[in-house]
């Protein structure tokens, strides 16, 4: 039998043991708030099953992946109206294969160094409910949990 790994973080947050702002799930795909977040909306889209490296994921769930992003970015798009959303891979935190999605008016709001390491919960909970009301706004309400 092979051995499965420690849980990660995001595995927990997935099951449900830590609570976790989700905007969008399915079978094979999550979407929540970071509760570090780089600016207003930043979102993590998490594959439910727990892959360390993104090149490890097989071909079709890298190709769920990529539609959950694009629709999680079309909506981060039209709740917070930046000028672009980033799409970063970092995958050093969490041995769990995420992306972060931010919304971004200039590229230095990229950068990590700018983590709100103490986000005020009411304005999370609030861009979380914009996120998923832009979803269900675009059709994805079968997805967009609560």
């Amino acid at each position: 039998m092979t051995e499965q790994p420690t849980p990660s973080v995001f595995t927990m947050i997935i099951r449900g043991d830590i609570p976790g702002r989700f905007v969008w799930r399915d079978d094979d795909v999550v979407a929540f708030l970071t509760i570090g977040p780089i600016r207003p909306g930043h979102t993590l889209v998490v594959p439910v099953e727990q892959i360390d490296h993104w090149t490890d994921v097989p071909a079709e769930l890298w190709a769920r992946i990529g539609e959950v992003q694009q629709a999680v970015g079309r909506a981060l798009m039209d709740a917070f109206s930046p000028v672009r959303v980033g799409s970063i891979i970092a995958g050093l935190e969490v041995p769990h294969c995420h992306v972060h999605l931010i919304p971004i008016d200039a590229e230095s709001d990229l950068s990590f160094a700018n983590v709100d390491p103490d986000p005020d919960p009411a304005a999370l909970d609030a861009a979380a409910e914009r996120i998923r009301g832009a979803l269900r706004a675009a059709g994805h309400g079968a997805h967009v949990p609560g």
